[in-house]
C-alpha cells in the first residue's frame, strides 16, 4: 500500500483565490469557454498513454467557473485549488490541496500526475483534447474531453428477467427483486441480488464494451431464495459487453449467448 501525503496550502489558495477574483473582469476568449466546465480524462502523461481508469473511477479535472476552483481525481485521491486563464492560452494553477486515502500502487503515479499542475503555463485545445504545457517543449499531459453520458445502459433500474436462460420470478420470502443500476456519479455499481446488496464500478468503452470491477455484496443470511446469488454475481466477473433493444438488456461475453436478460422498470 502506497501512501499519498499531499499538503493543503490554504495561505496560498487564499491570496491565490483573491487574485483571480480581481481579474474576473477579463474579457474569456472562446478557448477558455471551451475548457472550462468540462470534465477532461487523462489520455497520455509525459508523452505515454495510460489507462485512466483507476479505483473505480477515471483521472481527470473540471475548471469551475464558479470561483475559478480546479476539481479532479489523481487516482487514489481527489484534488481541488484555484486557477487562472489569462490571454494567449496561459494559465497557472496555486498549489493543490488533496485528500489523504491509501490505495494500492496504481498505473498512474499521482504524484508525477499533480507535478504537471504545478509546471503548466499554457494549454492547447485540439478538437476534444486539452493539452497542458509549459513552455513550448512537447505536452506535459494530453486530456480527452469526457463524454457526456447520454448511454442508454446507465441510470435505469434493469430487473433480472433471465439467468443462464433461466426464467428468474420473484419468491414470497425475497425482500425485493434482483436488479442493478449503473449510476455515472462515480461510475458506480448499485443493486440486489436476491438476499444481498452489491456494489462496484464500472467502465463503458467504445462498441457496448463494458467492464465491471470490484464487485462486492454485503454478507446477510437470508432464507433460501429461488436464485443463487454466487451465479448472479458470476455474470458481472464475466460480462465483457452489452445489447440493448428497447428496454430489454443482455449482459454478453463474447459472442455466447447472453449470460442474463433484464429489464427496465421505470417508477413515477
Amino acid at each position: 500500500m502506497k501512501f499519498q501525503l499531499f499538503t493543503i496550502a490554504f495561505a496560498a489558495l487564499t491570496l491565490f483565490s483573491c487574485g483571480v477574483k480581481q481579474n474576473k473582469s477579463m474579457s474569456a476568449n472562446s478557448n477558455q469557454e471551451e475548457i472550462t466546465n468540462t470534465k477532461w480524462v487523462l489520455e497520455t502523461l509525459e508523452g505515454q498513454k495510460v489507462d485512466a481508469f483507476q479505483n473505480g473511477k477515471e483521472i481527470s479535472f473540471t475548471l469551475d467557473t464558479e470561483e475559478n476552483r480546479i476539481n479532479g481525481f489523481s487516482g487514489c485521491n481527489s484534488f481541488f485549488g484555484i486557477y487562472n486563464l489569462e490571454e494567449g492560452n496561459r494559465i497557472r494553477f496555486s498549489a493543490l490541496g488533496a485528500t489523504r486515502m491509501a490505495c494500492p500502487e496504481g498505473a498512474v503515479n499521482e504524484n508525477e500526475f499533480l507535478k504537471i499542475f504545478n509546471l503548466a503555463d499554457n494549454y492547447t485545445v485540439n478538437g476534444d483534447r486539452l493539452e497542458l504545457n509549459v513552455g513550448r517543449r512537447a505536452p506535459l499531459a494530453v486530456f480527452k474531453k469526457a463524454k457526456t453520458s447520454a448511454e442508454p445502459i446507465v441510470e435505469k433500474y434493469w430487473k433480472l428477467k433471465k439467468l443462464e436462460g433461466k426464467d428468474i420470478e420473484m419468491v414470497k420470502n425475497q425482500e425485493k427483486e434482483i436488479y442493478f443500476m449503473l449510476k455515472t456519479d462515480d461510475n458506480r455499481v448499485t443493486g440486489f441480488a436476491g438476499c444481498n446488496t452489491i456494489l462496484g464500478s464500472y467502465k463503458l468503452e467504445e462498441g457496448n464494451r463494458i467492464r465491471f470491477l470490484n464487485m462486492g455484496s454485503t454478507m446477510m443470511a437470508c432464507p433460501d431464495v429461488d436464485i443463487n446469488e454466487a451465479d448472479f454475481l458470476k455474470i458481472f466477473q464475466i460480462a465483457d459487453n452489452y445489447t440493448i433493444d428497447g428496454d430489454t438488456l443482455t449482459l454478453n461475453v463474447g459472442r455466447r449467448a447472453p449470460l442474463a436478460v433484464f429489464e427496465a422498470v421505470y417508477f413515477n
